[in-house]
């Protein structure tokens, strides 16, 4: 990797998400040598994925280059790679661009999408974790509308421009919500020769509520916003199966639709190496103690998504979240800097500052510890959040004036095909490639 050998002990973060940049930001200029390993060179604003997807903002305004984050940190190196194995034995790491000693390593990879094991509908579904995920929803929306217009097949049209999101929370309800804002404002002027009335946006839920991570009155607020747009709610549903034209549920109810974005769950995304011990199989998180320390190892921590931190108030970690991932990332960059001076390190305690889920125009639900709101002072706050949260003036600015014409003009001008993206045949797939 050609890093310079130092007497300094060596910190490796492999991760740039929301709790790797937040430790990373802690750890700067320490008498530490800080090497961070993403396979990306830019760190995403997950929240605004869906935006990407639906046309509303550029790729380029929700991310940020790493090295532009931590290039006046001292000691400080980044590197672009995918690491593959960790070799606790030998405290070292093994990446496709070669293998590095570490001191204390830092698990920081984040989460990836959870199909329960399904491989049919892993191989026929869209997924939006990354922006080139999101690039190919966008791409295979716009291709759809573009192959609906050439059809003289009733059934086929209608398939292609019906969609099933499956999964109610923060990430189904807002995508849900931005393609009902363009079915109801935007493609019936791009495309006028198609009935776009006909265009279905159905999303299923697997239990009786849609955001079940926030208040009931939220959640129910959440509904009303969707019906209100024209989306379909279907909830206590579960989707069996996807050939990629026909979606099959646990009920007698079925959907024909090209395009079925599963939102309904997330994993930790593990890295070989870790002891069976301290990882949780089904979810693939990794057992922490209060200190992120992972469980068996003394000089190995995991923060954010990956981290399962149990206690008596979160039996199960806590929530899969950008605000938990920064808190973790801020404590630990803390406790490595007193661990290493042989002081203690200070136990992680949560502070929920409360979660929140836009549904469109004006319409969005905030709960607060002691608070809950919705509709447009709620879109209001949200909008704020969120702003204040990207990283870069730039892309506040980009951010807010894509805002501002967007919500003028009734418009989303991101509607650009600029890699065409084509599912993989049913048959194509192997099982590796899943």
């Amino acid at each position: 990797m050609n890093i310079p050998n130092t007497k300094l002990p060596r910190v490796i973060i492999i991760g740039g998400g929301f709790a790797g940049i937040s430790l990373a930001k802690k750890l700067k200029n320490q008498p530490l040598q800080v090497v961070m390993i993403d396979k990306h060179n830019y760190h995403t604003f997950q929240p605004l994925l869906y935006q990407v997807a639906t046309g509303g903002l550029e790729a380029g305004s929700i991310a940020y280059p790493i090295r532009k984050v931590v290039q006046e940190y001292k000691e400080f190196y980044f590197r672009l790679a995918r690491v593959n194995e960790i070799d606790t034995q030998n405290q070292k790491i093994k990446s496709d661009i070669g293998e590095l000693h570490y001191d204390y390593l830092v698990l920081a990879t984040g989460s990836k999408t959870n199909f329960f094991g399904n491989k049919e509908i892993a191989r026929n579904s869209l997924s939006m974790k990354t922006i080139p995920q999101s690039l190919n929803i966008r791409s295979f929306i716009l291709e759809n509308f573009e192959q609906a217009l050439l059809t003289d097949d009733e059934k086929e049209r209608n398939c292609l421009i019906n969609f099933c999101l499956v999964g109610g929370g923060p990430t189904g309800v807002e995508l849900a919500g931005a393609l009902a804002e363009m079915k109801n404002a935007i493609l019936q002027k791009d495309y006028p020769d198609l009935d776009i009335s006909k265009m279905q946006i159905n999303i299923i839920q697997g239990d009786g509520e849609l955001l079940n991570a926030m208040s009931d009155k939220s959640s129910i607020a959440a509904e009303k916003f969707l019906k209100e747009l024209g989306v379909n709610v279907y909830k206590n549903m579960r989707v069996t199966s996807y050939d990629g034209k026909t979606v099959t549920t646990n009920t007698p109810q079925t959907f024909e639709t090209s395009t079925v974005i599963w939102t309904a769950g997330v994993m930790g995304a593990a890295i070989p190496g870790i002891s069976a011990e301290a990882l949780i199989k089904n979810i693939e998180r990794i057992r922490v103690n209060e200190f992120g320390q992972v469980k068996g190892y003394d000089n190995i921590f995991a923060i954010g998504d990956i981290a399962s931190m149990e206690s008596e108030k979160y039996p199960q970690g806590h929530p899969m979240m950008a605000q938990p991932a920064m808190q973790q990332g801020e404590l630990l960059g803390k406790n490595l800097v007193q661990k290493i001076k042989g002081q203690p390190m200070k136990p992680f305690e949560y502070n929920d500052k409360g979660s929140m889920a836009t549904i469109g125009r004006n319409k969005a639900v905030v709960d607060l510890p002691s608070y809950h709101f919705s509709g447009v002072f709620a879109w209001f706050v949200w909008m704020f959040v969120h702003l204040f949260s990207l990283i870069g003036f730039k892309n506040k600015a980009v951010v807010f004036l894509n805002w501002v014409y967007n919500y003028i003009r009734f418009d989303r001008e991101g509607r650009l095909i600029i890699r065409p993206y084509k599912r993989k045949s049913f048959y194509t797939f192997t099982t590796d490639e899943v």
